[in-house]
């Protein structure tokens, strides 16, 4: 395996966790369990944990909107229309057209370069058959993307990506310390608002600032992860405490 702290060392231990799947739970993992986000959708887990055996420094992207937020704060986030090309070793974002989440959504790390336009990657938590579900099709799988119109007619679906501080290929930047948001009083099943949503972005799930069963369903598995004495699904001052440092 290639040295600790690289481009392809990262690649090399994705590669090896290829054809893993979830399970017995829906959602379990040893990646949502590294984050301490088991349960909940992961392949922003899955990354992390690939960087954390690579000995690769990466934000927090359990919350693929935070991730995506975190690297541009870093200063090295590139949109999919600046005129350049992903690297192998890129923490790629997805936003999948027609599926009903208008965010970034899904989140996997470049392998290659295919042609242009179209990259090769390693994605947790997707799914090798075409018409199964991308973002939350419970594997991990080698998956070919496009990240601006092709030749190869691949749907076009990321978005942006960040680039690693990898060794050998410094990028002078480091990782910024989350600013946490004040807690703003109980949280519970019911409730709308901003609020809410920032619970469910921290959660990785869909941000509709509505407090339905999915949500409460993903608090509670939380809150069941970090030990939590009320996992009731209501959001208190230690509940919150723990879910913004995933912001």
């Amino acid at each position: 395996m290639a040295a600790l702290g690289t481009a392809q060392a990262m690649i090399d231990i994705a590669r090896r966790e290829v054809g893993t799947i979830e399970g017995p739970k829906d959602n379990e993992t040893k990646y949502g369990a590294f984050t301490k986000a088991n349960f909940l959708p992961w392949c922003g887990s899955f990354c992390m944990w690939v960087a954390n055996e690579a000995k690769v420094k990466i934000p927090n992207t359990v919350s693929t909107v935070a991730g995506a937020a975190a690297f541009e704060k870093m200063g090295t986030w590139f949109e999919a229309d600046c005129g350049q090309t992903p690297q192998p070793g890129d923490i790629l974002y997805f936003d999948f057209p027609g599926d009903g989440v208008n965010r970034i959504s899904h989140v996997g790390i470049c392998t290659g370069i295919i042609a242009d336009g179209v990259v090769a990657t390693i994605e947790g938590n997707t799914s090798g058959k075409k018409k199964g579900d991308q973002r939350n099709g419970g594997e991990v799988c080698e998956q070919v993307r496009a990240y601006k119109p092709n030749k190869k007619k691949v749907l076009v679906s990321i978005v942006g990506w960040g680039r690693p501080n990898y060794k050998g290929n410094e990028v002078q930047a480091e990782v910024p310390a989350a600013e946490a948001p004040a807690f703003p009083g109980t949280i519970k099943p019911g409730d709308k608002g901003d609020d809410v949503k920032t619970v469910q972005q921290a959660l990785g799930l869909r941000a509709d600032g509505i407090y339905g069963a999915a949500t409460k369903k993903a608090v509670i598995a939380f809150q069941d992860n970090h030990d939590l004495i009320d996992s009731n699904g209501v959001v208190g001052p230690k509940t919150w405490a723990e879910l913004v440092k995933l912001l």
